[in-house]
């Protein structure tokens, strides 16, 4: 199986969490290969004030420390950004799962580039509350994404 839509589902789950906490909404899961859950993680930007927990930051920070990261997926409701993705080739993360990119077009091609296999789903549920999110809070998104 290319990936496992009840981990991407989970992921957008932990997306929602974070949108009804009044976050961004992005969520992320690391699993083993085997689809056993490692770690899961929201963007804790708000709710934390940390510039650095982005939703793929909280699940690995979640997961702990591993030997090695060789046999994970990491799953994730929106492409990662520069720092999320320099984080999984930091770790060799071999494969991410991508929700959707057409509210954010991340680092596929940087991923890739560095032998990172890139599954990109374009799901429904993501895309839509990341632009709820976009129309409701632009100024909080654009604060995520370091733009003015």
């Amino acid at each position: 199986m290319e990936y496992d839509p009840s981990l991407l589902r989970r992921a957008y789950e932990m997306a929602l969490k974070s949108y009804n906490e009044g976050g961004c909404p992005i969520g992320s899961v690391l699993a083993g290969t085997d689809g056993s859950i490692l770690g899961e993680g929201h963007n804790m930007r708000v709710q934390d004030g940390s510039p650095i927990l982005h939703g793929e930051m909280s699940a690995l920070a979640n997961a702990g420390r591993q030997k090695s990261y060789r046999n994970t997926v990491l799953y994730t409701s929106l492409s990662p950004c520069m720092m999320c993705s320099g984080t999984i080739v930091q770790f060799k993360i071999p494969h991410v799962v991508i929700g959707e990119n057409r509210n954010f077009g991340g680092n596929e091609n940087f991923l890739r580039e560095r032998g990172v296999k890139v599954t990109l789903i374009q799901d429904p549920d993501c895309i839509a509350l990341m632009e709820r999110f976009i129309r409701e809070k632009p100024e909080l998104w654009f604060e995520d994404i370091a733009e003015d």
